[in-house]
């Protein structure tokens, strides 16, 4: 017990006496609900139990109400638990009331902000299980929940009195798999985590990526609660581990924070790190290491933790050590040595998984003390920071990005050069004036934005009304345009979308809109570069194609103001009745799953082999028969299904591909998001694993194989060590199918042989290595000759372009790219980039780098390496054809703009 705790228990049993003070009826411990205290060694509980004790203890308790929040990917329920006292349980509508108007921060006075905060609760969402390997998270949270219920000590009384804590568990999936997999071994030394599968159905580790796309049901399920009911002033997301020789990784971040934050997010996390790491200090807790410590940074958007920055909401990540089987500190010398980032350095010792457990509790202490000490500024904080992100929409603003400073710069050592620049007495020049700063950030284009419009008359607008959903998840302040209207000279039709800034999460419109400018960041001058944590750049605006129109100026013209959380869907299309049949345009992605739901109601489907009046090469044609199957699609969908009085020329009958998506034993997080779309875009595929290529025969059930990012080794890896993988005959029965990995000695055989049948492989960043395994006369753009002319790769401090959004070229005349623009944005993460020999005739670009400048949202060093680069390629093969993607063309599910360019490759033309 630190002093503080001591002092408050001392004075209470003076005052108080010591019998019991709270008058509900006793709770049942974890140890009597599952035979277990939670920390024991090699024991787990499962979600099940986990959600039978929240149950049975929130049915005595008067301390929580158990809130369901809707159901997972595999149909389990997932709850939050609200805890607070009795009293404040008895207002809690109020109290949430509190929360959303300051949060959102519309029509309030400063006067009026302060007396609800006083008002208020303090509301702290903590949660587990997110990545459900990492079970100290999981297990913490079912001990946090009881000793929140049961305990009675002074200062669990005062937290509950000032704070509603929210307990959530964010993937109950996970969790159930997990468990069980480490539980069915009877022999204990014996238990692992090695499971077979993604620990969330489709995306894994990934679910921690899906925040600002919310293309997860759970994820949905979360920012609902995070953004549109309850907007907590902080947010804990467990995790581990941490960096080898600390405990726990925790804030403050190191460097580099998005530069659309409001500063006061900042400082304010700084705020709750030092009360956490100042309850460990004082507990007698070392080896939490913060800033350069570790590799985590505010800079994305996107995670549990970090998409709360966008919206104003203080985000803290921990990472901690620990594992129901015993484990270890190790010996890290440089971390022995006390510094800023390390106060308070562990020393190499065995680790118990209780010691994580009482970690992470003192940590959720530290956290709910300091809401509970510092409620009224955390509730007014988050009003304030609102009210400025409203104040800069209304007014002319500039937000500062290194490409402004790197501006001032160059003009001004431009004029210093030739001359330009006065000196003062002694010789020096006399600093930069301020006409440099006054042409860039003074400069009325370089202006924020007052507002977004995403005009209905867009070619794929169902699309675009699925990133207007995504906003709208996200708590953004949406309006609609009933009639048409104006706005900078340009005219809009009825039906389009008006996104303001001039509300309170500001800065998660600017982020999804806006190209992010990430610093350039380096070790040292001329050293490696600082790897961002996750990306550089995602604008998903970009990403999925959108069009839309920045507006500088105040929009005067009254809207619809949507309610805050409720979804849109395209306008519903009536086709008109054709005696010859109907066109829908490849532009627009429902149109696949239209014509997916026709080929599987037998009705013929045609693509155009040229562009005809407004539709692009590769639209569809379907018959007249397919009416009554369109006229649903064009409800649905919001697609229309043009009626044509002839048959429009050049057309090719499709049929569905045999489609297989490759997938390895522990499961493959791009080949899991694609699985997931196939779904969503309702094709017919099967998964395969290394096991059932290597069998070979591969034609007999296949038209088209999917390699997305990974499965496909390096050439240079080829003959030497294999990537780790599970062994078959540790692996159950069950699963023993699933295991092995593709080998160039016998896998690529078997591919080639496929494709030389006339079948198609599909490859997707990593996997397009089989163009080399073929031996295609291609090779790797990305080098640079040394002595004696050997070819070596670059550097990355010559060449390095993380996580960001470029703009390739394409060649529309090629069925690949059919229904895509002449330009498209792609997701390009340290990707391949080809070259093609001089004999390589029959190969034929499909995307090109023809622009000097290609980077369009987030960090590229050296980009000029790229320049008349093959993004991507068609190769024949026999019969066949290899497509190989250098970018990733199927993002996360989140580059619908590239989408096409998969799908394209998923029929078979006659």
């Amino acid at each position: 017990m630190n002093f503080r705790n001591l002092m408050a228990a001392l004075v209470f049993a003076a005052v108080a006496g010591v019998g019991p003070v709270s008058a509900q009826l006793s709770l049942p411990s974890p140890k009597e609900h599952f035979g277990f205290n939670i920390g024991d060694d090699y024991k787990l509980a499962n979600y099940s139990q986990t959600e039978a004790y929240f149950k049975k203890l929130a049915k005595i308790s008067d301390r929580v109400l158990m809130k369901e929040i809707g159901t997972t990917e595999e149909g389990r329920k997932q709850y939050v638990m609200v805890v607070s006292s009795p009293a404040n349980l008895k207002k809690i509508e109020r109290y949430k009331e509190i929360s959303q108007k300051l949060a959102r921060a519309e029509d309030l006075t400063d006067q009026e902000a302060a007396k609800l905060a006083k008002e208020g609760k303090a509301i702290v969402w903590i949660d587990g299980g997110l990545h459900s390997t990492e079970m100290v998270a999981t297990q913490q949270l079912i001990e946090i929940y009881y000793r929140l219920l049961n305990q009675n000590d002074p200062e669990t009384l005062r937290i509950l009195d000032d704070v509603v804590i929210l307990i959530s568990q964010v993937n109950p999936d996970g969790q159930e798999l997990v468990a069980d997999w480490y539980m069915q071994e009877k022999d204990p030394t014996k238990r692992n985590m090695n499971v077979p599968r993604l620990y969330q159905k489709y995306i894994g580790h990934d679910n921690n990526r899906d925040f600002y796309m919310m293309n997860m049901k759970e994820s949905s399920n979360i920012a609902r609660q995070q953004y549109i009911e309850w907007m907590p002033q902080i947010i804990y997301n467990h995790h581990q581990a941490a960096p080898a020789g600390a405990v726990i990784a925790g804030p403050p971040y190191r460097d580099p924070f998005n530069f659309v934050y409001d500063p006061s997010l900042i400082t304010g996390i700084d705020g709750v790190a030092a009360a956490m790491i100042n309850r460990l200090n004082t507990e007698g807790k070392p080896g939490y290491t913060r800033l350069s410590g570790s590799v985590y940074s505010t800079w994305w958007n996107g995670g549990l933790r970090t998409t709360p920055y966008f919206h104003n909401m203080i985000g803290i990540l921990t990472e901690i050590v620990g594992n129901p089987t015993p484990s270890e500190i190790p010996l890290v010398p440089e971390r022995l040595i006390p510094n800023n980032a390390t106060p308070f350095p562990v020393l190499p010792q065995k680790w118990k998984f209780q010691q994580s457990i009482d970690y992470s509790v003192s940590l959720n202490y530290g956290i709910l003390d300091y809401a509970s000490r510092q409620k009224d500024e955390l509730l007014y904080n988050i009003y304030v920071m609102g009210r400025n992100a409203i104040k800069k929409g209304n007014q002319d603003n500039w937000t500062l990005q290194p490409k402004y400073i790197a501006a001032i710069t160059s003009a001004y050592e431009k004029d210093k050069k030739a001359g330009l620049i006065p000196k003062d007495s002694s010789g020096r020049s006399s600093g930069i004036p301020m006409k440099y700063y006054d042409a860039v950030l003074r400069n009325p284009a370089f202006r924020d934005a007052r507002a977004y419009i995403v005009p209905a008359n867009q070619a794929d607008f169902p699309t675009a009304v699925k990133f207007i959903n995504t906003l709208i998840k996200s708590g953004i302040r949406v309006e609609r345009a009933a009639n048409p209207f104006t706005a900078e000279g340009k005219s809009y039709p009825a039906g389009s979308y008006i996104v303001k800034t001039n509300q309170a999460f500001r800065p998660h419109v600017l982020d999804m809109f806006e190209p992010q400018d990430h610093p350039n960041d380096f070790q040292y001058p001329g050293g490696p570069p600082v790897r961002p944590y996750d990306a550089a750049g995602w604008t998903l605006a970009f990403q999925m194609g959108v069009q839309f129109d920045r507006i500088l100026s105040p929009l005067e013209t009254p809207f619809e103001t949507i309610s805050y959380g409720q979804l849109q869907s395209p306008p519903k299309q009536t086709p008109v009745r054709s005696s010859t049949g109907y066109v829908l345009s490849a532009a627009v992605n429902n149109s696949f799953i239209a014509v997916n739901d026709l080929l599987k109601a037998g009705i013929e489907v045609f693509r155009l082999s040229n562009a005809e009046g407004d539709f692009p090469a590769g639209s569809f044609f379907i018959p007249a028969k397919g009416f009554e199957q369109l006229q649903k699609s064009a409800a649905d969908l919001g697609i229309q299904a043009v009626a044509v009085k002839s048959k429009p020329s050049g057309m090719i009958k499709i049929k569905p591909g045999r489609i297989a998506l490759f997938d390895q034993y522990g499961g493959s997080i791009p080949s899991g998001w694609v699985r997931w779309m196939l779904e969503q875009f309702h094709y017919t595929f099967q998964v395969i694993y290394p096991q059932d290529i290597d069998k070979g025969d591969l034609n007999v059930k296949y038209d088209v194989i999917l390699f997305i990012n990974g499965g496909i080794p390096a050439l240079s890896r080829a003959g030497g060590p294999r990537p780790r993988a599970a062994k078959t005959e540790e692996v159950p029965e069950a699963f023993r199918s699933w295991t092995g990995s593709i080998t160039a000695e016998k896998s690529i055989p078997q591919l080639k042989t496929f494709m030389e049948k006339g079948g198609n492989v599909v490859t997707v960043g990593s996997s397009t290595n089989l163009a080399y395994h073929l031996g295609l006369p291609v090779k790797n753009a990305l080098t640079e000759s040394k002595t004696e002319g050997k070819e070596t790769v670059l550097p990355a401090d010559k060449f390095y372009i993380p996580g960001s959004i470029l703009r390739v070229n394409l060649d529309l005349s090629q069925p690949a790219n059919w229904g895509m623009n002449k330009e498209a944005d792609v997701v390009f993460n340290n990707s391949q980039v080809f070259k093609l020999n001089a004999d390589a005739k029959d190969i034929q670009p499909l995307a090109s780098f023809d622009q000097k400048d290609a980077l369009r949202s987030g960090w590229a060093w050296g980009q000029s390496y790229i320049k008349d680069g093959v993004a991507a390629f068609v190769a024949p093969v026999g019969k066949g054809k290899l497509y190989a993607f250098g970018p990733e063309i199927t993002f996360r599910a989140q580059s619908h703009s590239t989408f096409k360019m998969l799908f394209n490759e998923l029929y078979l033309m006659k």
